[in-house]
């Protein structure tokens, strides 16, 4: 097997940010439904490593946790975390913003890899929105609730935003780490700003 040379420093940061503010939305949600603690592990756990596993299956991959033990770890520490502190310690909208950090940043590290391993633009794109989405899907449907695509606020248009500008700019030359801070920052902003205001496309209405 050809071994690719390793991804950016950048991208790898996002990779980790993503997992974390993942692992603390799927800890929040099981902290709300009072779980104990293997019951926040795992939705830690899923939440953070669901949408990156679709990704790596689709795009042939070797699925990333299978090979590094650190995205695990780190679901978990950041699980114990969460379930240890008081609820009124984490403000109601908290769940809200770690997912907005977590959509921006896994959509962006999700189209960096696709294009790593030789995925032309669009899918690659695609397969940032696939990472980036996936996870809070299940945490929703495993917390028995609307899932997070059925709101009216932007969400899936956040992660083509940060994939498309991460996949756009490094197609146009400009050199990193600028493509994936531009991707992760430009994401976030606009999921910042549908939280704030509650932005959403029109529905339909025929």
């Amino acid at each position: 097997m050809h071994l690719l040379p390793p991804l950016e420093p950048m991208l790898r940061w996002l990779d980790y940010a993503g997992i974390s503010v993942f692992a603390a939305s799927g800890a929040l949600a099981a902290a709300r439904a009072r779980l104990d603690i293997v019951g926040a592990c795992f939705f830690a756990t899923v939440t953070a490593i669901g949408g990156g596993t679709m990704r790596d299956l689709l795009i042939d991959a070797p699925v990333f946790w299978m090979r590094d033990p650190a995205p695990l770890l780190i679901c978990l520490a950041v699980a114990v975390a969460v379930w240890l502190l008081p609820r009124r310690w984490w403000p109601e909208a908290a769940l809200d913003w770690c997912d907005a950090a977590g959509l921006a940043a896994y959509a962006t590290y999700g189209a960096g890899k696709a294009l790593h391993y030789g995925v032309p633009p669009l899918p690659a794109g695609v397969m940032g929105v696939v990472t980036a989405c996936m996870g809070g899907v299940i945490r929703d449907t495993l917390a028995r609730k609307p899932s997070i695509l059925l709101r009216h606020e932007l969400y899936v248009t956040c992660a083509m935003l940060a994939a498309g500008l991460f996949v756009g700019l490094t197609l146009l030359g400009l050199p990193a780490p600028w493509p994936a801070l531009i991707g992760a920052a430009g994401g976030f902003g606009l999921r910042a700003a549908a939280i704030r205001w509650r932005l959403a496309l029109p529905g339909y209405r025929y």
